[in-house]
Formats: C-alpha cells, sequence, structure tokens
C-alpha cells in the first residue's frame, strides 16, 4: 500500500499524504508545501509516508 500512496505523491504530493494521514495538520502543511513548489510538497509527502 505504501507503493501505491507514493505513487500518488509523486503524481499530486497532497494526495499521497491524504491518504496517509486523512485532513490532519500534515495535510494542510503538504497544500502549502506544495503551492510553494513542488519539489518541497514532493520531499514533505514522502517523507510522511516512510515515517509511518
Amino acid at each position: 500500500m505504501d507503493l501505491i500512496r507514493i505513487i500518488f505523491s509523486v503524481l499530486i504530493p497532497p494526495l499521497g499524504v491524504f491518504l496517509q494521514v486523512g485532513l490532519g495538520i500534515q495535510f494542510w502543511i503538504n497544500i502549502l508545501l506544495t503551492l510553494l513548489g513542488y519539489i518541497p510538497g514532493l520531499i514533505h509527502a514522502i517523507y510522511i509516508i516512510a515515517r509511518r
């Protein structure tokens, strides 16, 4: 299942975080990071998925 989340994170980083944690604070942080730049959002998403 983590592989699917990582694939979704590469395509749309907030989607991968949403599938992992739901509508928590990490999701909103990832939205903000993705708006500031794709790469920071992607790194944060992969970190969140790998951490749990």
